[in-house]
């Protein structure tokens, strides 16, 4: 038989020998063969990984079951239920799809109703902004009106009303329906600003006879209170609500002698007082003695007029001062 087969046919075979020897691990050299193969390891230790693992779990398991001390009849009711049901992870996931499939979600028409909030939202923001210029305009109307309406005392002259007369100037119109929301809202904040930024103290203790506001007008009397009135004997000494610069002190005009207070961009006006204790150019600290109450200029009795200006902004001394 060796002789029939050919030259070529025995490499080839010998070839194909060698491959097959040396896949295996067999190792040729001249007329020896050492076998260098080794154990695999690290499948070994993979096999006793599962067999520790495979005893832990059955160990838990079996505590579980046969310990009525570490678990209630309740936990080891649902274990047994939950180790003796079959599932079927296919089946879940088709259940899980029928059900999303049943809510029938059109995420579609869900987001053309957020498109359609964003834009009411945003014509609602349009027409806010609409509001506040014309708001902003009326203002400014309201404001340039009281400019040309003030005579030379600062007090603004608007429509009568009924009031009861009180000392220094006839009393208010109750209701305030005139000065306009704009007007208010910007009186809040002048107020609320003047609270932040500045501690104002009573310029003195008395009786407020004639309130802010619109109030029925006189020969004497002026439609519209820019202040208040403070009734209290003549000579009762009035100190300065605040820190500041004395800018006016005179005695001209409807206020009689009268004083003007700046600090910062808030003023305060003294008047109709009796005396006056400071000059123009005088730093007043608050609580000083500045004058004495009187019933001087256009008053009809002794009282102390008290304005306050933000940005030359009337204020409502009420919403600052605590009586």
């Amino acid at each position: 038989m060796d002789r029939i087969i050919s030259t070529e046919e025995r490499i080839r075979r010998a070839e194909e020998i060698y491959q097959k020897r040396k896949s295996q691990g067999v190792r040729l050299t001249g007329s020896t063969v050492n076998i260098s193969s080794k154990p695999d390891i690290s499948l070994f230790k993979k096999m006793i990984c599962k067999i520790i693992v495979c005893i832990i779990i059955y160990s838990a398991f079996y505590m579980i079951k046969n310990s009525s001390d570490l678990f209630s009849q309740d936990v080891l009711k649902k274990t047994k239920e939950i180790l003796s049901y079959d599932m079927n992870i296919k089946v879940m996931y088709d259940k899980t799809v029928d059900y999303f499939r049943g809510l029938n979600i059109n995420f579609n028409e869900i987001n053309e109703n957020i498109i359609k909030k964003d834009n009411n939202m945003n014509e609602i923001k349009d027409e806010n902004n609409i509001n506040e210029n014309q708001n902003d305009e009326k203002q400014m109307q309201n404001n340039q009106q009281q400019t040309e309406g003030e005579s030379n005392n600062g007090e603004v002259n608007i429509e009568n009303g009924n009031t009861n007369i009180g000392i220094g100037g006839g009393s208010e119109i109750k209701s305030q329906e005139t000065l306009s929301q704009e007007q208010k809202s910007q009186m809040d904040i002048d107020a609320q600003y003047i609270k932040d930024n500045y501690k104002i103290i009573l310029p003195l203790k008395g009786t407020i006879t004639s309130r802010f506001g619109p109030r029925t007008p006189s020969s004497i009397i002026s439609a519209n209170h820019a202040g208040i009135d403070i009734g209290v004997n003549e000579g009762t000494k009035i100190q300065a609500v605040m820190d500041g610069k004395v800018t006016v002190s005179s005695s001209q005009g409807d206020y009689g002698n009268h004083l003007k207070i700046v600090n910062g961009n808030v003023t305060t006006l003294y008047a109709h007082c009796k005396t006056l204790y400071v000059k123009e150019g005088d730093e007043i600290k608050q609580g000083m003695e500045i004058a004495e109450v009187g019933a001087t200029g256009k008053a009809t009795g002794p009282h102390l007029h008290f304005e306050i200006r933000v940005d030359d902004r009337l204020v409502n001394p009420e919403f600052i001062l605590q009586f």
